[in-house]
């Protein structure tokens, strides 16, 4: 098994990266300032407000993190979303982080920082030479590439070629080289095996891949779930308690925030959310369908399987209901009407398809367990519904205009009646079920070993090593800037 180590692996690698931020004007921000804004030099805070949100400058590195202010365009309080009892139809208090206020619209830039940051000032990656490969089912090649663009770093994106036109567009637009992968969100295999041809063809080829990187999951365990606990102290009642957190599975580094926060909150429930015409959690299942962004028909080398408790899977048809409902203005005005509060109603669009799924999740999570107004719930909503534009338009040309009807159906049907069906509690036996799924992928198909296989499920040691790095690692960033020499100007 190989061992986990962060030392320098190669000398001019690192002498080239510093050079390249030198030229760039690029500092990279610590974990530890992602996860406190407050830390971040009053000098940088400043030049912030004059920097556009998502516009592709240096200093908007240090907007990764979960607190950007979009009216006032700087570093602010925690982003996020409640969706009051009138509309998910439960007791308990469903509370999601917003992503799209994240430099892309989305918190994968999160992810794509934590597995690129360590392999720069470690010399892992060379600057001059390597080309950075981001393969994913959306969002997160878009990270890449937008960190890459920073860099100046020659990109290569690889996702399905059913993603939306607007992923596409985006990437483009920002100088990546594209790759249109065969099928869906659930065709994952077809993205790695294009990056073993890229591989084949030239060692230039540097991959990213968010499915094996668990510079993903640690930077979600140590920002995002560090925000979450802050977040549920700073809304809770005297009497509330952090029940539950929701995350899809996807490249399961947002679900590695449960993993945090069960330190803090044993009896927490973490729950999977997954599309039910691609079950691969509930029922070992496979398929194709529209939740775009988490890509599915295997387990995950990152995911910590042990730590899931339930997993809860979405109809697709659901989710894209409920994006025409939160989204056109007749579901507004309906839901207006029926008592949703216009503030709130106006903030549903802040929820892409992805987070639709999430909130649905929560409802049932809610249902199972019979949470009532003493349960908070906390979930992700990871993108907008900027993201999905062009399936609005599909949806409207295929079914016709959104009416009142149909919002009063789709509410009924969807939201008040979502029920505890496949809704699973996994024992023991299923945890170790799902996390055997992984041979097949990893040791079989990727060329991972079966004694680390293993380890990830005997050797108490394994994930708290990986998730006590971050200290390490910023001390490396630290070290790497001050040879850079911005912070001194």
């Amino acid at each position: 098994m190989e061992k986990w180590n962060w030392e320098i692996e190669n000398e001019d690698y690192l002498k080239n990266t510093i050079e390249r931020c030198k030229k760039q004007k690029i500092i990279l921000p610590t974990f530890s300032q992602q996860k406190h804004p407050e830390q971040i030099p009053g000098s940088i805070t400043e030049k912030l407000k004059n920097i556009g949100s998502w516009g592709v400058h240096p200093l908007n590195l240090f907007r990764i993190n979960w607190r950007n202010d979009f009216e006032k365009n700087e570093i602010g309080g925690i982003n996020y979303l409640e969706i009051p009892s009138e509309l998910s139809g439960v007791k308990a208090r469903i509370i999601g982080l917003v992503g799209k206020y994240f430099p892309t619209g989305a918190h994968k830039v999160g992810a794509t920082y934590g597995c690129l940051a360590p392999h720069l000032v470690t010399g892992k990656f060379n600057p001059e030479y390597h080309k950075a490969v981001w393969p994913s089912t959306g969002n997160y090649c878009r990270g890449g590439a937008f960190n890459s663009a920073l860099l100046g770093v020659h990109s290569v994106a690889i996702l399905p070629e059913e993603m939306s036109k607007e992923r596409f567009e985006w990437l483009k637009d920002i100088g990546a080289e594209v790759y249109a992968t065969p099928g869906c969100e659930s065709n994952v295999k077809e993205i790695y095996d294009k990056c073993h041809e890229l591989e084949a063809q030239s060692d230039e080829y540097h991959i990213f891949n968010q499915f094996d990187q668990f510079g993903n999951s640690i930077w979600h365990y140590e920002v995002t779930g560090f925000t979450i606990d802050e977040l549920f102290n700073q809304l809770k009642s005297p009497n509330q308690r952090l029940s539950g957190y929701v995350s899809a599975t996807g490249s399961a580094g947002t679900i590695a925030a449960g993993d945090f926060l069960r330190t803090k909150y044993p009896h927490l429930k973490v729950t999977a959310s997954e599309a039910l015409q691609c079950p691969t959690l509930l029922l070992n299942g496979f398929g194709g369908h529209r939740i775009e962004g988490i890509g599915d028909k295997h387990v995950p080398w990152i995911h910590n399987v042990k730590n899931t408790d339930n997993v809860a899977a979405i109809d697709d048809e659901d989710t894209m209901r409920l994006l025409r409902l939160f989204n056109e203005q007749a579901g507004h005005k309906w839901m207006i009407e029926n008592g949703i509060d216009k503030s709130v109603v106006a903030d549903l669009p802040l929820m892409g398809i992805s987070s639709i799924c999430n909130l649905l999740s929560s409802i049932k999570l809610a249902k199972y367990y019979e949470f009532n107004e003493n349960d908070i719930i906390i979930t992700i909503f990871t993108d907008s519904s900027d993201m999905y534009q062009s399936r609005l338009i599909e949806m409207n040309e295929k079914h016709g205009k959104y009416t009142e009807t149909n919002a009063a159906i789709d509410w009924e049907a969807i939201i008040k009646s979502q029920g505890i069906d496949d809704f699973a509690e996994l024992s023991y036996r299923d945890k170790k079920r799902i996390h055997n799924l992984k041979y097949f992928t990893w040791i079989e198909q990727q060329g991972k070993e079966v004694d680390e296989l293993n380890a990830q499920w005997y050797d108490e040691n394994y994930w708290n090593e990986r998730f006590s790095i971050v200290p390490v690692w910023d001390k490396l960033i630290d070290d790497f800037n001050n040879e850079v020499g911005l912070l001194n100007e």
